[in-house]
């Protein structure tokens, strides 16, 4: 499936759909909260990161009031230096398993929760290898 890199640039057509984008401060976090609010089971799972397949989501906002860690944007709302969060959340949802269940957070979540500067921490290789 090829990568709309122009998503947020093209918007010429009315019925294009917007995305929610999971951002750094779910990196070492981990809830699971979302996962629950969601009607089409759009997220991904990494190591230690959730993704929202953007082809997949279908703009319903259930999961930003569910991310206890105020991880999760609308594509429209994504801050400036947030941005590249969109491009990585539709290049891991390629590669990452969907998640359908909710999990324990990761076992540090509360201690990053809130930690800026998470993205050099990112583990992008999926759980099946």
């Amino acid at each position: 499936m090829p990568l709309r890199q122009n998503r947020c640039i093209n918007r010429e057509f009315e019925d294009i759909k917007l995305t929610y984008i999971v951002t750094d401060n779910c990196i070492l976090c981990k809830y699971t909260d979302c996962i629950d609010e969601c009607p089409v089971d759009c997220f991904y799972e990494g190591p230690n990161f959730l993704v929202i397949h953007p082809d997949e989501c279908i703009d319903c906002d259930a999961c930003v009031d569910a991310c206890p860690a105020n991880a999760i944007f609308s594509e429209d709302n994504l801050p400036d230096e947030k941005k590249e969060f969109l491009l990585l959340n539709e290049q891991l949802s390629l590669i990452w398993p969907q998640i359908t269940d909710t999990k324990e957070p990761l076992p540090d979540a509360e201690k990053w929760d809130g930690v800026s500067g998470k993205l050099q921490y990112l583990t992008k290789t999926s759980l099946e290898t």
